[in-house]
């Protein structure tokens, strides 16, 4: 052999091990994509893969990435139907069970309404009218924290109150009479509010979602065709960091007071969340419930640092307070960011 020939050997034999590599890259990321939604995960299994974003949203390039410790432990969440934790800046999951699950998500559907409010409203201040079909509707509303429970004035029709009044109201007491008002204010109606958020949610790649309501009720008759998955609302809630005022809403205390325009309404507001004051560096959260979903929470939180977040989801979870904690905490001692 000549010692020319032997050249291009050397040089060629690294160049086809590459383009190996790449293909089995590209068949990795063409299995991922086409995972079928009928899988279901042992309850307890850890996963750790980057999220792909859809080519109008190409990933943002993220300074750190979850690293898993060699001393880390398994996590098994067994009270709940569907269990994710996501981080923030890569999306990469840290743990699932069931994340792809598509299930009833209940008001936990409020923090795709919140995003929607925040990209379609220029002026927080804008003054919303209230009308009959927000002050009769079923479930939490202003006012009322539980169905026949009520702690202050509720809405009155033709009330004029604020949209950040009502955000407030809608994530913090997750009040639907909130989430229909703002829907109508942002669309005319909440069947064409509804359509950008299931636009909104394809958007951004996400396949498990389809949004009846602005407030996640389930309509009857049509209960199966709403939905979304752990890893869906994990997505949405981590998307919607971009917009610091949803999360400072989230952590605001429970007596919240706010008005009508006029002043001559005001209503109490109580905050769902139960566990923010009791875990470190907790973003904010947000609950939800129907007897269809059961019930779920959302929580995001940081480390120490506040550099490096997180987002847990629980779907159909009785004992959703305890087991957040449990999840938080272990996310934190099994990864470090490098």
């Amino acid at each position: 052999m000549s010692t020319v020939s032997l050249a291009l050997m050397i040089l060629i034999f690294p160049l086809n091990v590459f383009l190996t590599a790449a293909d089995d890259a590209d068949l990795y990321s063409e299995t991922t994509k086409n995972f079928s939604n009928d899988t279901q995960l042992v309850e307890g299994t850890e996963e750790s893969r980057r999220e792909e974003m859809p080519a109008s949203h190409p990933a943002p390039i993220a300074e750190f990435h979850p690293i898993k410790r060699n001393t880390a432990t398994n996590l098994a969440i067994p009270n709940a139907h569907a269990s994710l934790i996501m981080d923030v800046d890569t999306k990469e999951i840290l743990f699932e069970s069931n994340g792809n699950e598509r299930r009833q998500i209940a008001s936990l559907t409020k923090m795709m309404t919140a995003v929607l409010v925040m990209e379609k409203v220029k002026d927080l201040d804008e003054v919303v009218t209230i009308d009959e079909d927000a002050v009769y509707t079923e479930g939490t509303r202003i006012g009322c924290p539980r169905s026949g429970y009520c702690v202050s004035q509720r809405l009155k029709v033709g009330e004029k109150i604020t949209v950040i009044s009502l955000l407030k109201a809608m994530l913090m007491n997750s009040a639907n009479d909130a989430a229909l008002a703002l829907s109508k204010h942002v669309s005319g109606s909440e069947e064409e509010f509804v359509k950008i958020m299931n636009k909104k949610a394809k958007d951004l790649g996400l396949q498990d979602s389809n949004f009846c309501t602005s407030s996640g009720l389930e309509p009857e008759g049509r209960e199966t065709e709403c939905y979304s998955s752990a890893h869906d609302i994990a997505y949405i809630a981590a998307y919607s960091m971009k917009y610091d005022l949803i999360w400072d809403i989230m952590r605001l205390p429970n007596n919240t007071e706010i008005t009508s325009v006029d002043g001559t309404c005001s209503h109490t507001i109580l905050n769902t969340d139960l566990v923010k004051d009791q875990i470190t560096n907790c973003i904010g959260g947000k609950t939800g419930f129907t007897p269809l979903a059961g019930r779920s929470l959302l929580l995001a939180s940081s480390d120490l640092t506040g550099k490096h977040k997180i987002v847990a989801v629980l779907l159909d979870d009785p004992y959703r307070w305890q087991d957040i904690k449990e999840m938080i905490s272990w996310t934190f001692d099994s990864y470090e960011w490098r």
